[in-house]
């Protein structure tokens, strides 16, 4: 296949790029309209008990509170004459407003429990229509209306999920620009001094581009058919930049290495794509199946990230195969044009000797050197042993941001959060007097300020007046209970409080659903604890089967998977010191938390794919090296000498793209950026450099044992780099001075 791609690029040159430019153009029109398409939130299991109360609400009762309007009167009491006034016509606006509905306010009969202890604030709650696109849309209008100074002297600030999503949108893009006026910049920098050459500095870049303008394509068409996040032009961007350059930066190394051999073009195209294009092939596909991982999950933002991320994997690999090869043929010596004077002083495919030192060093005394940064690895681990998960909500904000600064009034003078109130929800018609009978138990649960139903108030077990309750909280065929408690919203208490609540039995012949944003965050954590085993076992499964493909061996892959679930615990366990414990949370600007859950996940996956895509660079030269007949030591120690500097420029590239997210003002994306850059660097250094050596040194010649009837079929069916050779188990010759054996670098 290999072979028909070098000549398909040889004799077609022109042609491939014109139709690479008309796929380019097709789907960059495509593209175009992917952010209209594609929506916000995305963090429920649609098929959980939260969503389908959040459903029955929207459609019995007009959906639950997204926006919370804090209204303070700066001059006296919120209960003053003129503040009063000035409060009902602020609600009466308010509910004419087409976008809102269930416009409750402390100016409402009975509604003292939205006045704050102080008495200068109150609350308006509301419901804002729509799905949650639809709702930060409609939620911006309402909030740039309505928030500040209002007639009357008072001043109204927005909280509340919806106002929290539009604080993010607002957010968003300039983190992203920041982080793109970072990385980019710095990127085409290292990549001149890693090539030394203008034009083999730029090639990178075109793959990149190709990867993101036809990936955004890719989401432009799965928006129109199912639900996709538009978070997921975040990891579009990075990892279409960085798999870019990865890819692009071994191509390119092997085809100078052979014009410096001299090499015709044509020869050097045929013996590129025959060994680094393979090996692109197999890394390619093993990021893929890690990201691949992702679609297990019921999430659509979590399935967005793995829509984006095969997409783009897919599309840079495929486009690093056909058309970096058709560049080669036109460019030919002129690959090498515009040379930078420190270009001039290196030799062209010399080695890295650092590498080859370390890897020797480390051999030689293989625990001795591997069981310090081991300790440090797992060291780095143990706090994942204290790890706890969440979902985002106003703190993920900086501390500035209008709806993180109400949710603070809120928990701090007000007697009970009604904006972070239990729902429940039954959904058939119910009696009087067992209805009541249910909603006075539910009020006598510790922890909870009191509860709301249609037939009355409750507070410790029982109603706290005669009359009639909430009309708007029951129907003829459903009903709605409000359970409002005073506890920290999305502490282990109020997640406490949601089981509790759940196993109170509803009324005979009844199945309450719960719902709410503590019972969300349950939920979610349910939901992705559930599948988690389901994905890593995916991953785990296909990985071992395309590394023992490439490599004949079923240790190695035992090895490979041993390793980088270390350098991921290390990794993870410093982002939960961080971002949950708080460690560096001042330097940062950050508010310690739980993990948020899908970006955990999320940073678990490409995390873990990246690391295999290093894995199949380091483990492809070291296999072929083996298979041209040297001993296990030496073609470790020539095989990282060859791909130490490939492997640590690659890593530092990508490592730029994402730890320029670290700049941004949204926590989860700084520990996103920053864990994803940081297990790259792990990878690069501590695993690549000591780990594998140390391993294969301690495994010796059983590193390539495969048993026998697995090498018939690697014999028939594997792949690795370089020419056919004689199977490992079978290579018997001495082995091959280091002089003898080409360097792939070129850099």
């Amino acid at each position: 296949m290999f072979e028909r791609i070098a000549e398909l690029a040889i004799r077609r040159s022109r042609l491939v790029l014109v139709v690479a430019v008309v796929a380019v153009a097709l789907m960059g029109a495509v593209g175009a309209g992917a952010f209209g398409k594609l929506k916000g939130g995305g963090y429920d299991d649609p098929a959980s008990q939260s969503a389908r109360a959040g459903e029955a609400i929207e459609e019995k009762f007009g959906g639950e509170t997204n926006l919370v309007l804090l209204v303070r009167a700066p001059e006296g009491r919120i209960d003053a004459s003129d503040a009063e006034r000035s409060g009902r016509a602020l609600v009466a606006d308010l509910r004419k407003e087409a976008d809102l509905e269930n416009v409750i306010s402390y100016w409402d009969a009975d509604k003292a429990a939205l006045r704050s202890e102080d008495g200068r604030d109150a609350l308006v709650l509301a419901h804002v229509r729509g799905d949650e696109t639809e709702q930060r849309e409609n939620a911006k209008g309402i909030i740039d209306t309505y928030s500040g100074a209002y007639e009357g002297g008072l001043d109204v600030r927005a909280g509340g999920g919806a106002a929290v999503g539009n604080d993010l949108e607002t957010q968003t893009p300039k983190d992203l620009l920041l982080a793109e006026a970072i990385a980019v910049p710095l990127t085409l920098l290292l990549l001149l001094v890693v090539f030394g050459s203008v034009v083999a500095a730029l090639l990178p870049l075109v793959i990149g581009t190709i990867a993101i303008v036809g990936t955004f394509g890719e989401l432009a068409l799965l928006g129109s058919a199912t639900d996709v996040s538009v978070s997921a032009t975040n990891l579009t961007t990075a990892l279409g930049l960085g798999l870019g350059i990865d890819y692009a930066l071994l191509m390119i190394s092997r085809f100078r290495e052979q014009l410096a051999t001299g090499s015709t073009v044509d020869d050097a195209v045929r013996h590129t794509v025959r060994t680094a294009g393979r090996t692109v092939a197999f890394s390619a596909a093993t990021v893929a199946v890690a990201l691949a991982a992702l679609l297990v999950f019921p999430q659509y933002f979590l399935r967005s990230f793995g829509y984006a991320g095969v997409g783009v994997v897919v599309i840079a690999a495929v486009s690093t195969l056909f058309v970096m090869p058709a560049l080669f043929v036109v460019l030919g010596h002129r690959v090498n044009s515009g040379r930078l004077p420190w270009a001039k002083r290196s030799r062209t495919g010399a080695r890295a000797p650092l590498w080859g030192r370390l890897a020797r060093t480390v051999m030689r005394r293989p625990a001795l050197t591997a069981l310090p940064v081991l300790a440090v690895l797992l060291v780095a681990a143990s706090p994942l042993l204290g790890i706890t998960l969440g979902t985002p909500d106003e703190r993920v904000l900086p501390e500035g941001a209008e709806s993180r600064q109400v949710a603070s009034v809120l928990r701090e003078k007000f007697d009970g959060n009604d904006a972070a109130a239990l729902h429940v929800v039954i959904d058939k018609s119910v009696g009087q007097e067992p209805l009541g009978s249910y909603a006075a138990e539910l009020s006598g649960i510790e922890g909870v300020v009191r509860v709301e139903a249609g037939t009355g108030t409750y507070t410790g077990g029982r109603a706290t007046a005669a009359g009639p309750g909430n009309a708007a909280l029951s129907r003829p065929d459903a009903q709605r209970i409000t359970v409002v408690s005073g506890l920290t919203p999305k502490s282990d208490e109020a997640q406490s409080l949601v089981e509790e609540v759940r196993a109170v039995a509803g009324p005979a012949g009844t199945e309450p659903l719960v719902g709410g944003t503590d019972a969300q965050l349950v939920d979610s954590k349910d939901s992705i604890s559930s599948r988690l085993p389901l994905a890593l076992g995916l991953v785990a499964l296909t990985t071992f089967l395309l590394l023992f493909l490439f490599t004949g061996s079923v240790v190695q892959p035992l090895r490979a998977l041993v390793l980088n679930v270390i350098s991921l615990g290390a990794t993870l366990g410093v982002m939960t010191w961080i971002f949950q414990d708080g460690n560096l949370s001042s330097l940062l600007g950050v508010t310690p938390q739980p993990m948020e859950a899908s970006m955990t996940v999320l940073m678990f996956c490409i995390a873990f794919g990246l690391s295999m895509d290093y894995e199949v660079f380091v483990t492809s030269r070291i296999k072929e090296l083996h298979d041209l007949g040297e001993d296990n030591e030496s073609a470790v120690v020539d095989g990282l000498g060859h791909t130490g500097r490939i492997v640590t420029a690659a890593a530092c590239l990508l490592a730029v793209s994402f730890f320029a997210f670290g700049t941004a003002e949204i926590s989860f994306m700084q520990m996103f950026g920053l864990g994803s850059g940081l297990a790259i660097l792990i990878d690069a250094v501590a695993v690549r450099g000591v780990l594998v050596p140390a391993a294969m040194r301690l495994l010796g010649r059983s590193a390539w044992y495969a048993p026998g009837f697995l090498r018939k079929f690697h014999g028939r069916f594997g792949l690795s780099e370089g020419d056919p050779a004689p199977a490992p188990a079978a290579v018997s010759k001495p082995p091959a001075k280091a002089s003898e054996v080409k360097d792939s670098t070129g850099v």
